[in-house]
Parts: C-alpha cells; structure tokens; sequence
C-alpha cells in the first residue's frame, strides 16, 4: 500500500477499533449488571424478538450501503435513492410485523412477545433514518465520528436500560435500551454528517445500486435467517430460559471475534474497493491483514474459551453456569468470523455478488445439519457439528476469493498457522488453572495474569511477524501520546 493510503487504512482500523471496543465494551460493562437484575427467561424473551427485526433489517438496507461504498462516484441522486427505498422497505416491514405479531406470539407461547414485538421493530424505521447517514461516513474512512456517536448512544441508552431494571421493568428495559440507542445514533448522524436527505428518486440510480446489491441484500438476509434460526430452534423446542443461557454465550463471544469482524469489514472493504484495479497492490494488503486479524482474533477467542467458566461465574454469577458450557464451543467457531467476513469482502471488492450469493445459499444449505442436531441431539452436539461446518464454510469462502486473486486456502493456512499456534500454547497454560481448589475469584485474575506474561514472552522470544509488525504500526501513535502528556 502506499503510505498515504496505509496511514488512511491505520487510522481507519484505528478509529472503528476504538468504535467497536467502546460500543462493546460499555455494553459489556451495561450487560453485567443487567444480567444480575434481569433473568435468563428476559433475555430469551429478547432473543425471540431478535428474530423478527435482525432479518428484517437486512430487508431494509437492501443492498444499497455495499453498493454505495463500492461505487467510487456515487452521486447524490444515488445517495437519496438509496434512503427512499430503505425508509419505504421500513414502514413496509414494520405493518406487516405488527398485524403479524399476534401469530408470532402464538408460535412461541408467550403472549407478551406481541406488544414486544411490535415495540422493538420501531427500530427497522429509526435505523433507516439513519443508514445512508452512515454509510456516507463509511465511504469516507471516518471511523472517528462514529466512535463520538457510538460513545453516546451506548452511554445513554445504558443509563436508561440500568434504569428501567431497577425499577423493575424486566425485559422492557433490554427493548428500552435498544430503541434509545438506535435514536440517539440516528439523531447525532445528522448532526455531524450534515447531509440532508432529499425526497427525489432516480430510477437510473436504483437500477445501478440495485443490480449490485439485491444479491448482497439476499446474502444478508440468508445470512441472518440462518443465525437467527438456531435462535428460534433453541426458543421453540427448549425454553425462553435455555435460549437466554445461549444468546448471553454468544454475546460474550462477540467481545473479540464479531467486534474485530466488524472493524475489519467497515474498513478493509473500502480500502480495497479503492485499489481494486492494482492487483498486486490489493493482493498484499489482503495477505497482511488476513494475517494481522487472525493474529488478534485466534488469540484472544482460544483465551476467552479457556477462561470462560470463572469469569462467567464472576462477572454474572453462577445462575449463567449454563452459558459457560456453551462458550468454548462458540469461542472456537467464531474464530473463523474474521477470514470468513475477508474473502467475502475480496468477493464484493471484485464485484462478484453472484458468486457471494452462490456461496451464502450453499452453506445456508449446509447449516441446516447443526440445526438438525440441536432438534434431536441438544444444545451442545449442535455447537460441536456447528464448528464442523464453519470450518467447511471456511474453505469454501477462501477457495473461491482465492482463486480470483491468487491466493490459495492453503497459503491462507499457512500465513495463519503461527498465529494459532501461539493462541493455543496461551490457552492451554491458562485452562488447567481452573481446577485449582481455590475460588474463581482468585482463579479468574491468575489466568489472565499468566495468560498475557505467556502470550508476551512468546512473542518476544519467536520475533512473531504479526506481533511486530502490530508493534510498527502502533508505535508512532503511541511516541505522539507519549509526547503530548
């Protein structure tokens, strides 16, 4: 990469790391003391919700943000076209939920889900206020004034959410939570974007966006109907408090592998999409941050499982002792997120959204097995046979993004072998310390200590590519921190 661009490129992933991990973090923090007022049954009356508006707000968006942040001269016409059909596909979707609420309601067997559901989905219309919003700051690489907004709206909607718990509102504090951060995200997008939507609708525009993003729309809608399916399995065959157990593991696990995912999607698929006409340009940057991400990803998630049964117990208490089971088998799985969301995004940066929707059918296909399993078998052999067909899932996204650029599944294996090697050396000297008959609160603050004296020693005696090349990039960032103290 050239240096403007690498610095264009570090600062981004710098900036949307800062997003993801304050978002993530204060909802981690939030979440704690929300999971010790509220009960398992509340978060998995969440989940059923959850069900309805994720898929409906892939519907929403439509295709047209991929589009639009692919499209190097995007014009104002195709930037108000994109907001009058994500906010039309909105209120569409929101009256066919709310006539369709009470049938959702009866399916589960819980009456409230009907005033819950139509509640909760008044984020499909405010979330769409604000897409095109977004995606305009996407476009531009500035990961810093969605960090600012993404600070508020989680800071705020937490006070409210806390709130409501305590004064026992039970769930309608989670659907609180969500809607308030939706709004004040929305509102501060305005404020800072100062771009104002204008109601004058292209049909050249749609037809362009469209012809892109309709298979990216229906990739994401697949790709949420078959996330959200072993939520509505696990809520359907078991208990509201079975899918709270397993939607509190995933939501653990999303700490490192969904939070790196995410800021390596916001930002690589913009950076790409710029150098996508120098080949050995953008073949180097997608080797080096395939390598980079596994790096962090496989380190951290193989650590979050080895130490996942004290922490759980410590952070939110022994009645999530069932979450615990649950989230080395999520942690391992979702190690893959990162290389599966970067040879997908190779896929759309070469403008082939067929071969993505191919692909996203063929495995969707393929995700029925665990679903299969956790109907006759249980959570747990679900999760095992779930790893199983990440791991296939993988070398079906690397095969195909491979072979358009020249960079095989097994190079990728290879770049990322040392990476997972040092992640399960780390692991393994921190997983055996739990049997220790001591109590986890001593048990949780030895792991991590030894943990990371490991992880460094390691690095520093192997001279790890990753680690140092990590080292370089950050260095100048914190020489100028130093500098102004």
């Amino acid at each position: 990469m050239s240096e403007s661009l690498k610095q264009k490129t570090v600062k981004g992933l710098g900036w949307s790391a800062l997003d993801n991990a304050a978002r993530y973090g204060m909802q981690f923090v939030i979440g704690i003391v929300l999971a010790r007022l509220l009960s398992p049954d509340d978060y998995g009356l969440l989940g059923l919700v959850g069900i309805v508006t994720v898929v409906c707000t892939a519907l929403v968006n439509g295709g047209f943000t991929t589009a639009l942040i692919r499209k190097k001269d995007a014009t104002e016409e195709d930037y108000n076209t994109a907001f009058i059909c994500n906010l039309l596909m909105s209120l569409l979707l929101y009256t066919v939920i709310f006539l369709c609420a009470p049938l959702i309601a009866d399916f589960f067997g819980r009456v409230e889900l009907t005033a819950l559901v139509r509640v909760s989905s008044l984020g499909l219309i405010i979330g769409a206020l604000g897409m095109v919003q977004q995606t305009r700051l996407t476009k531009r690489i500035d990961f810093k004034t969605q960090t600012k907004i993404t600070i508020a709206a989680t800071a705020l909607s937490g006070i409210v959410g806390i709130g409501m718990a305590l004064t026992g509102f039970g769930v309608w504090a989670l659907v609180a939570q969500q809607l308030t951060s939706q709004v004040v995200t929305t509102v501060l997008l305005y404020i800072y974007n100062r771009w104002m939507p204008r109601m004058r609708f292209s049909m050249e525009s749609f037809h362009d966006l469209f012809g892109f993003g309709w298979k990216m729309m229906l990739s994401g809608v697949l790709d949420s109907v078959w996330k959200e399916s072993y939520q509505m399995v696990v809520g359907k065959v078991y208990t509201p408090g079975a899918l709270g157990q397993y939607t509190r593991a995933k939501q653990f696990s999303s700490l490192f592998s969904s939070n790196l995912t995410a800021v390596i999607q916001r930002v690589t698929y913009p950076v790409l999409s710029n150098i996508q006409d120098d080949r050995q340009r953008m073949v180097s940057a997608y080797r080096r941050i395939i390598r980079v991400t596994m790096f962090v990803t496989a380190t951290g998630m193989f650590f979050l499982a080895a130490i996942s049964e004290p922490m759980l117990y410590c952070l939110i208490g022994p009645k999530w002792h069932e979450a615990s089971t649950y989230l080395p088998l999520i942690c391992l799985n979702s190690t893959l997120y990162p290389l599966h969301a970067i040879n997908l995004n190779m896929l759309q940066v070469q403008g082939r959204s067929d071969l993505f929707l191919g692909l996203e059918i063929v495995k969707k296909l393929i995700g029925l097995i665990p679903l299969a399993a956790c109907v006759f078998w249980g959570i747990m052999p679900m999760l095992y046979v779930n790893l199983a067909v990440g791991v296939v899932a993988y070398f079906l996204n690397s095969h195909y993004s491979g072979r358009l650029i020249g960079y095989s599944s097994w190079m990728q294996v290879k770049d990322i072998a040392p990476s997972c090697l040092v992640a399960t050396i780390v692991a393994v000297s921190v997983f055996f310390v739990k049997y220790l008959p001591v109590s986890y609160w001593v048990i949780l603050p030895l792991q991590i200590i030894m943990g990371t004296a490991v992880f460094m020693v390691l690095c520093q005696l192997t001279r790890n590519p990753e680690y140092m090349e990590m080292k370089t990039m950050l260095a100048p960032y914190l020489r100028k921190v130093n500098s102004e103290k």
